[in-house]
């Protein structure tokens, strides 16, 4: 994809034309390695005693494939219980983490119409911690007083998300789909009462630019897709859209666009992760110019009355500390308010020392603590931690609050030597913040310091 596709498709971001729809393929760990959807369909064949038979499952498609062994000896009534008690088992387990290209999705605040066709809600959690979600829900089984539909002034509606379940929402009821038949009674659905039961929210989709990505859609599937979101015949729709999918040129699927949808481009050069960690990354750029420019500009040192200052490592815990953000700013904390270094390479001496400054001066330092920050030989975020150590020595009021971003909330964990002194010495009180969400207790703690901030502003 050329600079030239980027510009286009950014621009149309920020004007508010991209929908992005999420699919199964986005729901990666870190390392590409493991598949959220993978992790469930095992949950699913451990309760039964079937460890050994999940080799042969099609990658993005166990938990369907799963569903398909089990109904011959489970009713098919309980495997709706089991699958969403599995979703759920899965993002209980200690050091789950959400998956990166949610994550950076969800922090791209110029998308305010969402669509996803997985159950989990794992989008909706990760959007929270930045906004309000409205969650509308399509099942052909739910109750008729819990269908609703995008709400027609949601663009006056500042401050709020809109996220569409085009296939339902895990729960204990036959409200989502866990099989193939299923998603194809759900996509008849979308075409019998579509227009009836979503027809602002579809409204708005046909006349937006769509960015599918990672979807995993049967070839039948994804031609339905588009159709359904679209005005007119594909081949009569002017709208860009864009297909992220390393799909083969000779694939009957490409061809078919090629053909009768040509403003539906069909990006293969990158992985789905890699695309949405890239798009992240240039979004990023673009915003942090803009906001880090107040701050702290070239030439001068940071207002001394910045409230929190987010200290992390920034080759190891950037999205985690972007997520914190943005939990900040939805407390209510301005931007100029809040020191955060959206850099991802160690910064030169200059800013360092303006870093510094910005830990003299700031009201709360919140220190991001991770195993894989706390296993890193040399990093500039010791020094931050040395030096917020240092004041908090002088000081006689709350100063340091560390917060642990790994899933598991385990402070003995962590050796590195300002570590040892807070937990071990100086006895400080720690947070948990797993993937950078605050937990209720931590976002408890964050609302009474901005409170007592508000009383007196000034640093001690």
């Amino acid at each position: 994809m050329n600079e030239q596709r980027w510009k286009r498709l950014l621009d149309k971001i920020h004007e508010g034309n991209v929908v992005p729809i999420l699919g199964s393929r986005l729901l990666v760990s870190a390392n590409g390695q493991t598949s959220f959807q993978t992790e469930v369909a095992q949950r699913l064949l451990s309760n039964h005693g079937m460890e050994g038979e999940g080799g042969d499952l099609s990658l993005f498609r166990e938990v369907s494939e799963v569903v398909a062994k089990l109904k011959q000896t489970v009713p098919l009534p309980d495997l709706y219980d089991e699958v969403s008690e599995a979703i759920y088992g899965v993002t209980q387990d200690a050091g789950f983490a959400v998956p990166p290209p949610i994550v950076q999705l969800a922090q791209i605040a110029d998308f305010r119409l969402f669509v996803t066709l997985t159950p989990d809600d794992l989008l909706a959690r990760t959007l929270k911690t930045r906004c309000a979600v409205n969650e509308v829900i399509h099942s052909p089984n739910l109750p008729t007083s819990e269908v609703k539909d995008l709400a027609r002034d949601w663009k006056e509606r500042q401050g709020e998300v809109n996220l569409l379940y085009t296939f339902g929402k895990a729960s204990m009821a036959p409200t989502f789909a866990i099989h193939d038949e299923d998603v194809l009674e759900y996509a008849h659905n979308l075409i019998a009462d579509g227009r009836k039961i979503l027809s602002v929210f579809l409204g708005e989709l046909q006349q937006r630019s769509l960015l599918l990505i990672g979807c995993n859609f049967p070839e039948w599937l994804s031609r339905f897709f588009l159709r359904a979101t679209s005005q007119k015949r594909l081949s009569e729709h002017a709208r860009r859209s864009w297909l992220i999918e390393q799909l083969r040129p000779e694939e009957s699927f490409t061809c078919f666009l090629s053909s009768y949808s040509t403003n539906t481009e069909v990006l293969s050069d990158l992985p789905p992760a890699e695309f949405v960690a890239e798009l992240h990354r240039r979004w990023m750029h673009e915003q942090g110019a803009a906001e880090q420019q107040p701050l702290h500009p070239a030439n001068e040192s940071p207002s001394p009355k910045a409230m929190f200052f987010i200290s992390y490592s920034r080759q190891t815990d950037r999205a985690r500390a972007e997520t914190l953000y943005q939990a900040l700013r939805s407390l209510g904390v301005a931007e100029g308010e809040i020191w955060f270094d959206r850099n991802s390479i160690e910064p030169g001496q200059d800013f360092q020392r303006r870093i510094i400054d910005g830990i003299n001066g700031c009201r709360y330092m919140l220190p991001l603590l991770s195993q894989s920050a706390d296993s890193r030989q040399e990093a500039f975020v010791f020094t931050e931690w040395g030096r917020a150590e240092q004041r908090r020595e002088r000081m006689n009021r709350e100063f340091i609050l560390p917060i642990i971003v790994d899933g598991d909330f385990k402070p003995d964990l962590y050796s590195f030597e300002s570590v040892r002194i807070w937990r071990d010495e100086k006895h400080l009180d720690f947070a948990h913040a797993p993937d950078g969400v605050p937990d209720k207790r931590l976002e408890s703690k964050l609302r009474m310091l901005v409170r007592d901030a508000r009383k007196d502003i000034l640093p001690s």
